[in-house]
């Protein structure tokens, strides 16, 4: 007596349901039982029908040791078809899913993938059950290796994308890390979407990992500018300030940032400052950096006050002999070949209260030359912010481009200009 498949409804009940991390993704069900490449005139071995009916029993009543006893007596039997074999390789797939018994599982999988009687669509299922498989029994070098093989057939799946770089981190692959999310991020910038939190900060971690600072700067930006806590803004701050990558030239700007951005600065701070910028002949900034000490209550006080004020009343004098002579130096400026002359005659102009006349002077001084465009486009942004022209310091941050600190701090600027914060 021959057993058709169809007929029995062997395996019918016997799907493979795949447990997957919490909130990662849900692979559903893969009925077995209903590939469409079986053949009509496919039939069982009575034995092994029997033998697989057993399985199925048991396996509805979570007897997984019985489960398992009766589909290696169906493998047992003599003179095995090659459906027989297929069937049995499906019951036996079914067990070890049920029974978390993974390797088994696995195997399974693969030799049923193999099969020319296994369709495409149930092949991305089995390799997507493999995967969150692995996944849950902490194998995750085969986990990525499932899931790599399942988005190169089955196409891009975000769930799928997303365990594959969480598999990647547990296994601290983090170079495979950054060449996965990079991306992935990409898309879905161009798409309009929100990169995902998750992948942003495996990201950053992955790069402080590998002391990619430029990557790991960048994370933080995204995480800052998408979710907006004021933990990533620690991070981002943080990992901006402890760059050894930081010349002396820009340590007034990561200051001005982190003023900006709500960092807590000591009086060691203010001074720091007011000096930097007295050093940058930019004498009305230390006045305005100063005042702001005196304001927030962190100069003035305590047994450094009387070294403040001298500072202050240093700063104070050095923006008015600036004044005094901003016609001279102007004249001399212009008739130079290069423009940096020009470009801090402008500058000092903007912070002194001439906006239209300073903007319009670093401006001509970029035309002409100077000799650290970035790092000028960036001072003419901040200069913008001070004149109250957010939409063309904005324009201005934005084409700075490439890897560097000056890059990243424009970027920090950019995050708060969409936050309506005005320059330190």
């Amino acid at each position: 007596m021959a057993f058709r498949f169809a007929r029995c409804g062997l395996l019918a009940r016997a799907a493979l349901v795949m447990a997957a991390p919490a909130g990662v993704v849900s692979a559903g069900v893969v009925a077995l039982a209903s590939v469409p490449s079986l053949q009509a005139a496919d039939t069982l071995t009575p034995a092994v029908a029997t033998a697989l009916h057993d399985a199925q029993t048991a396996l509805a009543s979570h007897a997984y040791d019985k489960a398992r006893q009766a589909v290696d007596q169906a493998a047992a039997v003599s003179g095995l078809s090659a459906y027989d074999d297929y069937v049995i390789t499906q019951m036996r797939a079914a067990v070890a899913t049920q029974a978390g018994d993974t390797a088994t599982a696995i195997a399974a999988y693969e030799k049923l993938m193999a099969s020319s009687r296994t369709p495409a669509s149930a092949r991305n299922q089995m390799l997507m059950s493999e995967a969150t498989m692995a996944y849950t029994a902490k194998n995750y070098a085969a986990a990525s290796s499932a899931i790599s093989r399942y988005l190169k057939v089955a196409g891009p799946n975000p769930q799928m994308q997303l365990l594959l770089v969480q598999s990647l981190y547990l296994q601290r692959d983090y170079a495979g890390v950054l060449r996965t999310v990079g991306p992935m991020v990409n898309a879905d910038i161009a798409a309009g979407r929100k990169p995902g939190e998750s992948v942003l900060q495996m990201q950053a971690a992955s790069a402080v990992a590998l002391k990619d600072a430029d990557t790991a700067s960048q994370a933080y930006a995204m995480l800052a500018r998408y979710y907006g806590k004021k933990e990533y803004w620690a991070l981002l701050l943080h990992e901006l300030v402890t760059r050894s990558t930081i010349p002396d030239s820009l340590q007034l700007d990561v200051y001005r940032i982190r003023l900006a951005a709500g960092d807590s600065l000591q009086a060691r701070d203010y001074m720091d400052m007011a000096e930097i910028a007295l050093q940058q002949h930019l004498p009305q900034l230390a006045c305005d950096l100063m005042a702001q000490g005196y304001t927030a209550g962190v100069l003035g006080t305590g047994a450094e006050a009387p070294r403040q004020a001298r500072l202050r009343a240093m700063a104070e004098k050095a923006a008015a002999d600036r004044k005094a002579t901003s016609a001279a130096d102007e004249q001399a400026a212009l008739a130079q070949s290069g423009g940096d002359a020009l470009f801090l005659v402008g500058y000092n102009a903007v912070l002194s209260g001439q906006a239209e006349h300073g903007l319009a002077l670093m401006q001509q001084a970029i035309t002409k030359g100077v000799s650290d465009p970035a790092v000028a486009s960036l001072h003419l942004g901040l200069a913008q912010l001070q004149a109250n022209q957010p939409k063309e310091a904005a324009a201005t941050l934005g084409h700075i481009t490439g890897k560097g600190p000056v890059y990243d701090i424009a970027q920090l600027w950019l995050l708060r200009l969409a936050q309506g914060q005005a320059p330190g």
